[in-house]
């Protein structure tokens, strides 16, 4: 199954359980041995494993203890500035996102000369 954004959450988790499921099993590895390796409850490996959540710390402990945290490399990739944003930013790293501007005019806006103001 191709994860895609119309999934909904429970079946994206599903389906991540059984990637990691199969990953664990072709290494023949089993829950407890995964879980000790990782630092986790066994309860924890079979929770992801069957879908539910657990906390993100857990989930890299146990890509390490399977050998794919670099995966995550792909996941989310480093975002490097363009050179155009770079002279922009004079190398200073963006810290915030602006606020979105309204589609309605502001008060005190400019209006042409045959429209009234707010009308």
């Amino acid at each position: 199954m191709k994860i895609e954004n119309s999934l909904t959450d429970e079946t994206v988790l599903a389906e991540l359980g059984k990637r990691l499921a199969r990953t664990r099993l072709r290494r023949n590895i089993s829950q407890a041995e995964l879980a000790t390796e990782a630092g986790v409850a066994k309860t924890t490996v079979e929770r992801l494993e069957r879908g539910g959540g657990i906390q993100l710390e857990s989930v890299i402990r146990i890509l390490r203890a399977l050998g794919q945290l670099d995966r995550l490399d792909v996941v989310i990739s480093e975002s490097l500035p363009s050179p155009i944003e770079r002279l922009d930013n004079r190398g200073k790293e963006r810290r915030r996102a602006r606020s979105k501007q309204s589609a309605e005019p502001r008060r005190g806006s400019w209006t042409w000369s045959d429209q009234e103001e707010g009308g």
